[in-house]
């Protein structure tokens, strides 16, 4: 049994193993030893520490990563695809491989996105980049526990990165080479159609949706911008939903918050840059940004003070450097159209414009409060008092004397309170009751003269006959 399994897997992987390099090319579909162990085990990235060369370290942290994907590939569910520009192998996943990692991946296959073009040819460089987005984005953070034992400097360095600031997002929160189609379907989209290198939904951690673009440099400025063409096309596509009402075609696939007020914001892009090739990443956001200014400028709220971004798509830039460095918390973002560089959330957002809303409706919230003390001042104004103590009557006491239906039961005395009420009632049924203790008296008292009445009048004739 042992020998058999041992055959079928020749590298000894176990199907976690296999699993994590499924589950890694399945979302960027193209990806390095090194990229898929900081990805699943990033706790092996402080092992190993005391081998000699950065070489034979990361050669000893990827090993068990290097073994499953080489027994993926006997299983037909992977290739080799090339390497880097600095020697590194590139692992693909075949249909069939991919077809696994939906699965494994719990996605519909027209969900995984295709694959890279630049797969497998040119040393991969497009998609290394956008793998070191996706990394620099989630921060994995490693398993304490997998790391006691360590050098005391290999675990104060995971102390730290757990300490950091967390990333967005788990793996199974990213899609790459997701198509976004102008004409046609999710399937077959039409030509001209946008490609995503990157979508983002990770509403637990701020990002609802975001749609990501790497660059390495390489591109000129008017062809990313053109870009933002086809994506303006996609976000503008209605669809009918399965509730028949229609809808933009983007949230008939995700889910994203609801419209506030008349504005209907497109989701957010972000580019990264990577100063790979020979332009300078700094002139190319500049480029980028003023030629794409009539789909992310915004107008200017006076009343309220903040910028509306209606029909707008909010783009952000930021370089590969600078997120690997700081993360998405870090202030290394710039929305086209503002002065500062924010943190990722702030970037996306509108902080001004959740601000004015909250004052509406912190304003709303007041007024409706002082609303509801006028009517209670007004109400308590109408509030019967009792004509016996003067004590006002209780809620209960106002409703059961305020009769308005035929069906409803009168009350004995509804001038009074219930206190007074009830001895009133007390007294009135002692009233009675000694009345016809009196009555009683009375008749008692009538039909004894009654009864001693003859035998009066017997007494008298006896006398008199005598």
């Amino acid at each position: 049994m042992m020998a058999g399994k041992r055959k079928a897997n020749e590298a000894g992987s176990s199907n976690g193993l296999r699993g994590d390099v499924l589950s890694v090319l399945g979302v960027l579909k193209v990806a390095t030893a090194d990229q898929i162990q900081r990805l699943a085990s990033p706790h092996l990235s402080y092992r190993h520490t005391l081998k000699e060369t950065p070489a034979k370290r990361k050669e000893a942290r990827t090993a068990s990563h290097r073994g499953a994907a080489n027994d993926l590939r006997r299983h037909g569910l992977a290739v080799d695809g090339g390497r880097t520009r600095g020697g590194e192998e590139v692992r693909i996943l075949t249909a069939a491989g991919l077809a696994a990692a939906a699965i494994d991946l719990d996605r519909e296959p027209e969900e995984m996105g295709g694959m890279p073009k630049s797969a497998g040819r040119s040393g991969a460089s497009h998609p290394m980049t956008v793998n070191e987005t996706v990394i620099a984005l989630i921060r994995p953070k490693p398993d304490l526990d997998l790391v006691a034992g360590e050098p005391a400097e290999a675990v104060a360095a995971a102390q730290a990165a757990v300490d950091a600031p967390a990333g967005i997002g788990t793996l199974t929160s990213y899609a790459t080479e997701v198509a976004l189609p102008v004409k046609g379907t999710w399937k077959n989209p039409a030509i001209g159609s946008a490609r995503a290198d990157v979508v983002v939904t990770a509403p637990g951690d701020g990002v609802p949706l975001l749609f990501i673009e790497a660059d390495n440099c390489t591109e000129e400025a008017v062809l990313i911008a053109a870009k933002f063409d086809k994506y303006a096309r996609f976000f503008q596509r209605k669809e009918k939903d399965t509730d028949g009402v229609e809808k933009p075609m983007w949230r008939t696939r995700w889910s994203a918050p609801a419209w506030q007020g008349y504005e209907r914001v497109h989701p957010p892009v972000l580019l990264v840059f990577n100063q790979v090739g020979k332009r300078s990443a700094k002139k190319q956001m500049a480029a980028v940004a003023d030629l794409t200014r009539h789909h992310w400028k915004g107008r200017w709220d006076r009343e309220d003070g903040y910028h509306s971004y209606d029909g707008c798509i909010p783009i952000v830039a930021t370089t590969l450097d600078l997120l690997i460095e700081h993360g998405p918390s870090g202030p290394v973002f710039w929305r086209f159209g503002r002065k500062e560089f924010q943190p990722l959330l702030d970037a996306i957002g509108n902080p001004r414009r959740d601000a004015a809303l909250a004052r509406r409706r912190q304003a709303a919230h007041e007024e409706q409060q002082r609303h509801e003390e006028r009517e209670a001042a007004a109400r308590e104004a109408r509030r019967p008092v009792c004509a016996d103590c003067g004590a006002k009557f209780t809620d209960a006491r106002w409703k059961a004397v305020d009769v308005r239906g035929w069906d409803q039961s009168r009350e004995s005395h509804p001038q009074l309170c219930e206190d007074c009420q009830d001895r009133a009632v007390a007294a009135r049924k002692q009233a009675e009751a000694d009345e016809r203790e009196r009555q009683e008296q009375e008749r008692l008292s009538e039909q004894a003269q009654e009864e001693a009445a003859p035998q009066k009048a017997g007494g008298w004739r006896s006398r008199f006959r005598a």
